[in-house]
Protein backbone atom coordinates (compact mmCIF):
# COMPACT_ATOMS: atom_id res chain seq x y z
CA UNK A 1 0.00 0.00 0.00
CA UNK A 2 1.25 3.47 -0.89
CA UNK A 3 1.90 5.87 1.97
CA UNK A 4 0.23 9.23 1.38
CA UNK A 5 1.77 12.32 2.97
CA UNK A 6 -0.15 15.57 2.44
CA UNK A 7 2.11 18.54 1.75
CA UNK A 8 1.38 22.04 3.03
CA UNK A 9 2.89 25.05 1.28
CA UNK A 10 1.69 28.10 3.24
CA UNK A 11 3.42 31.10 4.79
CA UNK A 12 0.70 31.90 7.32
CA UNK A 13 0.90 29.54 10.31
CA UNK A 14 -2.86 29.74 10.83
CA UNK A 15 -3.34 28.32 7.34
CA UNK A 16 -0.86 25.54 8.07
CA UNK A 17 -2.71 24.67 11.26
CA UNK A 18 -6.08 24.74 9.49
CA UNK A 19 -4.88 22.21 6.92
CA UNK A 20 -3.39 19.99 9.62
CA UNK A 21 -6.73 19.99 11.46
CA UNK A 22 -8.42 18.53 8.38
CA UNK A 23 -6.16 15.49 8.76
CA UNK A 24 -5.79 15.18 12.51
CA UNK A 25 -7.90 12.92 14.74
CA UNK A 26 -10.73 13.22 15.66
CA UNK A 27 -11.50 15.33 12.60
CA UNK A 28 -9.88 12.91 10.21
CA UNK A 29 -7.21 10.47 11.32
CA UNK A 30 -6.53 10.00 7.64
CA UNK A 31 -2.72 9.82 7.53
CA UNK A 32 0.29 9.35 9.80
CA UNK A 33 2.58 12.07 8.42
CA UNK A 34 2.23 15.58 7.06
CA UNK A 35 4.89 17.56 5.22
CA UNK A 36 5.59 21.23 5.79
CA UNK A 37 7.23 22.92 2.80
CA UNK A 38 9.77 25.61 3.72
CA UNK A 39 11.00 27.90 0.94
CA UNK A 40 13.51 30.73 1.49
CA UNK A 41 13.21 32.76 -1.70
CA UNK A 42 16.86 31.97 -2.46
CA UNK A 43 17.11 28.33 -3.47
CA UNK A 44 13.62 28.60 -4.97
CA UNK A 45 11.67 31.73 -5.93
CA UNK A 46 8.88 31.23 -3.40
CA UNK A 47 9.20 32.35 0.26
CA UNK A 48 7.18 30.49 2.87
CA UNK A 49 9.51 30.63 5.84
CA UNK A 50 7.60 29.86 9.03
CA UNK A 51 9.62 30.10 12.23
CA UNK A 52 10.21 26.52 13.37
CA UNK A 53 9.44 27.55 16.95
CA UNK A 54 5.81 28.09 15.90
CA UNK A 55 5.42 24.32 15.71
CA UNK A 56 6.57 23.63 19.28
CA UNK A 57 3.11 24.18 20.74
CA UNK A 58 1.21 22.58 17.87
CA UNK A 59 -1.10 19.91 19.25
CA UNK A 60 -1.26 17.11 16.73
CA UNK A 61 -0.91 13.36 16.60
CA UNK A 62 0.55 13.59 13.12
CA UNK A 63 4.27 13.22 12.57
CA UNK A 64 5.85 16.25 10.92
CA UNK A 65 8.42 16.24 8.15
CA UNK A 66 10.08 19.38 6.78
CA UNK A 67 10.90 19.81 3.10
CA UNK A 68 13.63 22.44 3.32
CA UNK A 69 13.77 24.23 -0.02
CA UNK A 70 16.43 26.55 1.35
CA UNK A 71 19.94 27.59 0.34
CA UNK A 72 21.63 26.68 3.65
CA UNK A 73 19.67 23.82 5.27
CA UNK A 74 22.36 23.05 7.85
CA UNK A 75 21.42 26.27 9.63
CA UNK A 76 17.82 25.10 10.09
CA UNK A 77 18.17 21.38 10.79
CA UNK A 78 18.49 21.60 14.56
CA UNK A 79 15.73 24.18 14.93
CA UNK A 80 13.18 22.07 13.08
CA UNK A 81 14.19 18.89 14.89
CA UNK A 82 13.93 20.68 18.23
CA UNK A 83 10.47 21.91 17.27
CA UNK A 84 9.11 18.39 16.90
CA UNK A 85 9.86 17.43 13.31
CA UNK A 86 10.68 13.73 12.90
CA UNK A 87 11.95 13.77 9.31
CA UNK A 88 13.99 16.39 7.46
CA UNK A 89 14.70 16.74 3.75
CA UNK A 90 17.24 19.16 2.28
CA UNK A 91 17.77 19.73 -1.43
CA UNK A 92 20.81 18.32 -3.18
CA UNK A 93 20.97 21.66 -5.02
CA UNK A 94 21.54 23.51 -1.71
CA UNK A 95 24.84 24.50 -0.12
CA UNK A 96 26.58 22.54 2.66
CA UNK A 97 24.87 19.18 2.18
CA UNK A 98 27.46 17.32 4.26
CA UNK A 99 26.96 19.84 7.07
CA UNK A 100 23.19 19.39 6.88
CA UNK A 101 23.50 15.62 7.12
CA UNK A 102 25.81 15.89 10.11
CA UNK A 103 23.51 18.33 11.93
CA UNK A 104 20.36 16.36 11.19
CA UNK A 105 21.75 12.97 12.18
CA UNK A 106 22.81 14.45 15.52
CA UNK A 107 19.14 15.03 16.27
CA UNK A 108 18.05 11.40 15.87
CA UNK A 109 15.50 12.15 13.16
CA UNK A 110 14.98 10.55 9.77
CA UNK A 111 17.23 12.30 7.28
CA UNK A 112 16.58 12.52 3.57
CA UNK A 113 17.61 14.46 0.51
CA UNK A 114 15.40 15.89 -2.21
CA UNK A 115 16.24 16.25 -5.88
CA UNK A 116 14.58 18.95 -7.96
CA UNK A 117 12.68 17.99 -11.11
CA UNK A 118 15.22 19.43 -13.61
CA UNK A 119 18.29 18.08 -11.75
CA UNK A 120 19.93 14.96 -13.23
CA UNK A 121 19.81 11.78 -11.17
CA UNK A 122 23.62 11.53 -11.05
CA UNK A 123 23.89 14.53 -8.71
CA UNK A 124 22.26 12.73 -5.79
CA UNK A 125 23.77 9.26 -6.33
CA UNK A 126 26.85 9.75 -4.07
CA UNK A 127 24.57 10.39 -1.07
CA UNK A 128 21.96 7.67 -1.46
CA UNK A 129 23.88 5.08 0.56
CA UNK A 130 23.95 7.37 3.59
CA UNK A 131 20.39 8.66 3.99
CA UNK A 132 17.10 7.26 5.26
CA UNK A 133 14.93 8.25 2.32
CA UNK A 134 14.86 10.26 -0.90
CA UNK A 135 12.35 12.80 -2.20
CA UNK A 136 12.02 13.14 -5.97
CA UNK A 137 10.38 16.31 -7.23
CA UNK A 138 8.17 15.79 -10.26
CA UNK A 139 8.10 19.56 -10.84
CA UNK A 140 10.50 22.44 -10.38
CA UNK A 141 10.60 23.15 -6.64
CA UNK A 142 8.89 26.21 -5.23
CA UNK A 143 5.22 26.29 -6.16
CA UNK A 144 2.28 23.88 -6.12
CA UNK A 145 0.00 23.32 -9.08
CA UNK A 146 2.69 22.79 -11.72
CA UNK A 147 2.70 20.31 -14.60
CA UNK A 148 4.22 16.85 -14.17
CA UNK A 149 7.71 16.46 -15.64
CA UNK A 150 7.59 13.39 -17.91
CA UNK A 151 11.09 12.10 -17.11
CA UNK A 152 10.23 11.66 -13.40
CA UNK A 153 9.38 7.92 -13.64
CA UNK A 154 12.75 7.28 -15.29
CA UNK A 155 14.52 8.97 -12.37
CA UNK A 156 12.50 6.98 -9.82
CA UNK A 157 13.22 3.73 -11.65
CA UNK A 158 16.97 4.37 -11.65
CA UNK A 159 16.99 5.04 -7.91
CA UNK A 160 14.92 1.93 -7.23
CA UNK A 161 17.15 -0.30 -9.34
CA UNK A 162 20.34 0.89 -7.64
CA UNK A 163 19.04 1.34 -4.07
CA UNK A 164 16.20 -1.15 -3.76
CA UNK A 165 15.49 -0.73 -0.05
CA UNK A 166 15.61 3.07 0.02
CA UNK A 167 12.12 4.58 0.50
CA UNK A 168 11.33 6.83 -2.48
CA UNK A 169 8.83 9.64 -2.12
CA UNK A 170 7.60 11.70 -5.06
CA UNK A 171 6.22 15.21 -4.70
CA UNK A 172 4.64 17.62 -7.19
CA UNK A 173 1.70 17.25 -9.59
CA UNK A 174 0.68 14.10 -7.74
CA UNK A 175 -2.76 13.46 -9.12
CA UNK A 176 -3.89 9.84 -9.06
CA UNK A 177 -2.90 9.50 -12.72
CA UNK A 178 0.62 10.87 -12.27
CA UNK A 179 1.17 9.13 -8.96
CA UNK A 180 0.36 5.80 -10.60
CA UNK A 181 3.22 6.37 -13.05
CA UNK A 182 5.84 6.70 -10.29
CA UNK A 183 4.39 4.05 -7.98
CA UNK A 184 4.66 1.47 -10.78
CA UNK A 185 8.41 2.06 -11.02
CA UNK A 186 9.29 2.11 -7.33
CA UNK A 187 7.86 5.04 -5.37
CA UNK A 188 6.38 3.97 -2.04
CA UNK A 189 5.40 7.40 -0.69
CA UNK A 190 3.43 10.17 -2.35
CA UNK A 191 3.40 13.81 -1.24
CA UNK A 192 0.45 15.76 -2.56
CA UNK A 193 -0.82 19.28 -2.03
CA UNK A 194 -3.22 20.69 -4.63
CA UNK A 195 -4.76 17.34 -5.61
CA UNK A 196 -5.71 16.63 -2.00
CA UNK A 197 -6.63 20.02 -0.63
CA UNK A 198 -8.59 21.10 -3.72
CA UNK A 199 -10.58 17.89 -3.76
CA UNK A 200 -14.27 18.00 -2.80
CA UNK A 201 -13.69 14.99 -0.55
CA UNK A 202 -10.25 14.92 1.10
CA UNK A 203 -10.59 11.40 2.48
CA UNK A 204 -11.57 10.01 -0.91
CA UNK A 205 -8.66 11.80 -2.61
CA UNK A 206 -6.23 10.31 -0.08
CA UNK A 207 -7.69 6.84 -0.67
CA UNK A 208 -7.30 7.25 -4.44
CA UNK A 209 -3.54 7.59 -3.93
CA UNK A 210 -3.20 5.05 -1.15
CA UNK A 211 -4.88 2.34 -3.18
CA UNK A 212 -2.55 2.61 -6.18
CA UNK A 213 -1.00 -0.70 -7.18
CA UNK A 214 2.72 -1.14 -6.61
CA UNK A 215 2.87 -3.99 -9.14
Amino acid sequence: MVEVIPAILEKDFSEIEKKIRLLDPPAGGLVEWVQIDVADGLLVPNDTKTAPAAFKNLKTKLKLEAHLMVKEPAKLAAAYADSGFKRLYAHIEAEGIDDFLAEAFKKNVEVGLAIDGPTPYEKIVPYLDNIDCVLVLAVKAGFSGQAFLPDTPHKVRKIKEAFFDLPICVDGAMTAENAAKVVRVGASRINSNSYLYNAPDLARAIDSLRSLSTN
